[in-house]
């Protein structure tokens, strides 16, 4: 009986110890922590360098497609009123009807656009009834600067631009 005693307390000191190791190896070292954080950085530096450069791609796209909806509107309003608005009334006139119409009862009822919409910068888009580029108007954004002219993001984009 003796025997058997001192072999269960050997066997419970045993256990006692091996969850103790255990224990006291649960948890990460600094370094491997530090590893970790680097690799996460890395990994972050390089979806930002591919996610970027789409995220200007995109916003040329969208002012693209915004001027080519007021080109379209602006072709179905000369149609409905046999010109096109004047620079005086603008974009503004695809919302609602300008004054001094000379037919106000072909102006489509609710206009030619629900609102108009600003370029993917924030500013509005500009309209220029007298063309510079060969075409009946200009439809544009002035880009990322806001200002007329530039290049790379900050280019002036237009309806004349294919």
């Amino acid at each position: 009986m003796f025997v058997g005693s001192n072999a269960r307390n050997a066997v419970a000191r045993c256990l006692r110890t091996a969850r103790a190791r255990r224990s006291q190896r649960a948890g990460f070292t600094l370094v491997e922590l530090m590893v970790v954080i680097v690799i996460i950085g890395l990994l972050a530096t390089v979806v930002a360098i591919n996610v970027l450069p789409s995220q200007d791609r995109a916003m040329v796209g969208k002012a693209r497609a915004d001027i080519s909806v007021l080109e379209q509107a602006l072709e179905t309003y000369r149609l409905d009123n046999l010109t096109f608005p004047d620079d005086q009334q603008g974009l503004q006139a695809l919302v609602a009807a300008p004054s001094g119409l000379t037919r106000p009862e072909r102006y489509r009822q609710g206009g030619y656009v629900r609102r108009l919409p600003e370029d993917p910068w924030g500013n509005p888009y500009q309209y220029r009834r007298a063309s510079r580029h060969g075409g009946q108007f200009d439809v544009f954004s002035f880009g990322a600067d806001g200002r007329e002219g530039g290049e790379g993001d900050d280019a002036d984009l237009g309806n004349w631009q294919s």
